[in-house]
């Protein structure tokens, strides 16, 4: 006899099926079931499903098998550009015939500090030579940001910052260049091509418990004392019964 009504794995796919998940808006569950696997960092797809065996010359079949990466909650806080931790063996003192010894492989990480235009502000991020390498190749830190998909991206950090680009360009906020008006309209029109609903900025980014938290607080009503609606009842009556009285005029001698 099983154990469960429905299988493990299907928990999650059921409990988006119920409760507040369900009023969630709709954009943010498109985005939860639009994602994707992300780039290749670590390792080199092959492109194909088969090649020639160089020294038999018959078709083999091949296939692409990612490395699988350890991102540490840290990476969460900064910028690695996809890269994580890779675990893996080697032999002791390059020796074949040795024993194997488990390691680690880890990025090389950086503190440097990236402008970004439309926040008008200079953040230290913790970023990686690939995270780098990938800013210039956008031209700047606000195209990157906009441009990589949140899968690629892999940094809550990351997507704050994007959440709030959008916010300022969705709301053309301001506050930004408050003294320079042509300043600041050059650059809404750079990145006009990323604007979204301000409704469905304050959506990105948000994790799952983020986005029902928020979800929570919307539909949160303070509770009204029952004396309020009780007053407001009895003035309703006595408003009810007055009009429906005959109303007495006395005649002036």
């Amino acid at each position: 006899m099983p154990l469960h009504k429905f299988p493990p794995r299907v928990w999650e796919a059921l409990k988006m099926k119920q409760g507040i998940y369900t009023r969630l808006p709709g954009h943010y569950l498109r985005s939860l079931q639009e994602s994707r696997p992300p780039a290749a960092v670590h390792w080199k797809p092959l492109g194909v499903n088969s090649h020639v065996n160089p020294k038999t010359g018959h078709r083999e079949r091949v296939q692409d098998v990612p490395i699988p990466a350890y991102y540490p909650p840290e990476s969460q806080s900064g910028m690695w550009g996809g890269e994580g931790w890779i675990v893996g063996y080697r032999y002791a003192n390059n020796d074949k015939l040795s024993n194997r010894l488990k390691k680690v492989w880890k990025p090389q990480l950086f503190n440097r500090e990236l402008y970004s235009e439309i926040l008008d502000h200079k953040f230290k991020i913790t970023v990686t030579a690939r995270t780098l390498d990938l800013v210039d190749a956008a031209y700047g830190l606000d195209f990157y940001i906009l441009r990589t998909p949140q899968e690629d991206l892999n940094s809550k950090l990351g997507m704050d910052l994007k959440r709030a680009m959008l916010l300022r360009l969705a709301r053309k906020d301001t506050e930004l260049y408050p003294e320079n008006p042509a300043k600041r309209e050059t650059v809404f029109n750079k990145y006009k091509e990323f604007v979204i609903p301000a409704e469905e900025a304050e959506w990105v980014g948000l994790s799952l418990e983020e986005a029902v938290e928020k979800q929570r607080l919307l539909e949160k009503k303070d509770p009204e004392p029952l004396f309020n609606a009780f007053v407001q009842e009895l003035v309703q009556e006595l408003t009810a019964q007055k009009l429906s009285e005959p109303e007495i005029v006395e005649k002036k001698h």
